[in-house]
């Protein structure tokens, strides 16, 4: 997978990160790290554009949610791995959709495991860049 970052001037803590190829479990803990490394510069809030993203696997849905809750805040070392991030996701979906944490333009097969697991609902998901920047502030 590659990831790509831009930033606009006018929202220095807003973020836009690109990813390209499939997010599995050969890629998400570099996609991970790179969110990660984003939140400790200061980004804040983060608009992940799928548009060519290619495949997501169970590995990749954990990734998105851990790095949700990095996002939010949460101390890192707390954080559940493996199978039980996965079950701490069915409990976590519930909290609504994230603030911090926006998806642009997800591929049919990509929202379409979105929606299998629940987490659909738990990202909010646009089609044009504009209104999903604004929608963080």
């Amino acid at each position: 997978m590659e990831i790509s970052f831009s930033q606009n001037q006018d929202t220095p803590d807003t973020g836009i990160m690109k990813l390209q190829g499939a997010l599995d479990g050969a890629s998400y803990e570099y996609f991970i790290l790179e969110a990660q490394k984003l939140y400790d510069t200061g980004i804040r809030n983060l608009l992940l554009d799928m548009s060519e993203l290619t495949f997501l696997s169970s590995a990749g849905i954990a990734a998105l949610h851990r790095i949700a809750r990095v996002f939010r805040g949460e101390d890192r070392t707390t954080m559940e791995e493996g199978w039980s991030a996965i079950h701490a996701i069915a409990k976590d979906h519930n909290s609504g959709s994230q603030a911090h944490i926006k998806l642009l333009n997800p591929g049919e097969n990509i929202l379409a495991v979105l929606d299998t697991v629940g987490l659909q609902a738990f990202f909010e998901v646009f089609t044009d860049i504009h209104p999903a920047m604004a929608s963080f502030h």
